[in-house]
């Protein structure tokens, strides 16, 4: 499991991963209701909503520094 670095919930990777269909283009679809992630420096983020995901992109070193401390 990882954690949300935003507001510290588990989140089951499997699921955020999970693909649940795929687009008129043919990319891969998820259920956001089951958490999402974000590629950020070379490591993949796992957030529990997309609000959490939203608030990580926008000021991502403000989550990293409190995870360092």
């Amino acid at each position: 499991m990882a954690t949300c670095p935003v507001c510290k919930i588990d989140v089951n990777e499997e699921a955020a991963r999970a693909e649940t269909g795929l687009t008129a283009h043919g990319a891969s679809e998820v259920d956001p209701d089951k958490g999402t992630r974000r590629f950020y420096d070379g490591v993949w983020y796992y957030f529990d909503t997309l609000n959490c995901s939203s608030k990580f992109i926008l000021n991502p070193s403000t989550f990293l520094e409190e995870a360092e401390t």
